[in-house]
């Protein structure tokens, strides 16, 4: 029985695919009918392309617009969550750019499914050098969204890059953190030394092969028994209501070895560094909501500020527009994007 409901999912995440495509639409979201949507393409510093889809409101003013660089969840694509969060700001009078980091979706980069700490961040920065410089954006009015994964990126970004002039976080995921002392830091020193030890066996082995061992994924059926938190990833990557066919998470895990140098290499040390306006916003009930707390905690000033969503968990600030507080994102970026 389970199998055949298994099967039942895919075929009908495959021809909920097929719908959007023929339709000229690949998203897991509807298409709004008050922006338009174009594919573009750009180079962060290291070269790598990275491509996006840049959202324009219909009706706009012949003034310059505030715009907002969105990325996100971490194994995720454009056509995803990071999509319907930048068509909705969209909607809302922004020129917004969602778009597929390194390694990942559309975008370049060799070997595939690799993640980085430093070019993940990059990334962001590597957007909002793309909207800087388009007619109809003001560069002085640019602001990024991280989801998830990218939520962290998106503060270690605005640590550095003062052009970002208000930052959004989104049930956000320290990834350093996470691989460094797995989940709620339960992970002790010889644990991580032993995880170390695996991880650089199979870069040997990987390089002797001239392959790259995939990392295990989310699991093709549920048993029943794991956490909460994994179900509810199931229930959003695996099944139509967010399954896509370029998103890691929907399909294939990462490289085994991506973990290496995020075990390495905190990202957010400067943090505390971030002058300009942050809003955070996490789920009541997310197993996440740890990583906004304390990452919020070390940030200064008082321009910062915590949402935390009643009842909401993790995957519900992916794509349920009835818990996501766009109209608290709407007013947090019209007000510092002036």
């Amino acid at each position: 029985m389970k199998f055949v409901i298994i099967a039942v999912i895919l075929v009908v995440g495959a021809l909920a695919g097929l719908f959007f495509c023929r339709n000229g639409w690949d998203k897991t979201f509807p298409k709004s009918e008050l922006i338009d949507v174009k594919k573009v393409s750009f180079k962060n510093r290291y070269g790598i392309k990275l491509v996006g889809d840049l959202y324009i409101p219909k009706k706009k003013s012949s003034e310059k617009l505030p715009a907002i660089a969105v990325s996100g969840p971490f194994g995720a694509v454009k056509e995803q969550s990071s999509g319907l969060y930048a068509q909705t700001m969209a909607e809302r009078g922004f020129i917004t750019l969602a778009f597929d980091p390194s390694y990942t979706g559309e975008s370049g980069g060799e070997p595939r499914l690799v993640a980085s700490p430093d070019i993940n961040t990059e990334d962001m920065s590597a957007a909002v050098d793309f909207l800087s410089v388009q007619p109809e954006v003001d560069a002085d009015k640019i602001g990024v969204i991280g989801i998830c994964g990218f939520g962290g990126f998106a503060l270690n970004a605005a640590a550095m890059d003062t052009r970002i002039k208000a930052t959004v976080t989104s049930t956000m995921y320290d990834m350093s953190r996470v691989n460094a002392n797995g989940y709620f830091d339960v992970m002790s020193e010889e644990d991580r030394y032993k995880l170390k030890e695996k991880l650089n066996a199979q870069r040997t082995q990987d390089f002797a092969t001239g392959t790259y061992a995939p990392e295990a994924g989310l699991p093709d059926q549920l048993t029943g028994n794991e956490p909460q938190f994994v179900k509810d990833y199931y229930n959003y990557y695996k099944t139509p209501r967010g399954y896509h066919k370029r998103s890691k998470n929907s399909n294939t895990g990462w490289n085994m070895t991506y973990a290496l140098s995020f075990i390495n290499m905190p990202i957010l040390t400067r943090s505390n560094e971030i002058k300009n306006p942050v809003l955070m916003i996490h789920g009541e009930k997310a197993h996440s909501r740890y990583f906004s707390e304390d990452a919020f905690k070390k940030l200064t000033g008082d321009n910062k500020e915590l949402m935390i969503i009643p009842n909401a968990n993790h995957t519900d600030l992916y794509d349920q527009t009835d818990k996501i507080p766009f109209d608290k994102i709407t007013s947090f970026f019209r007000e510092n994007l002036k």
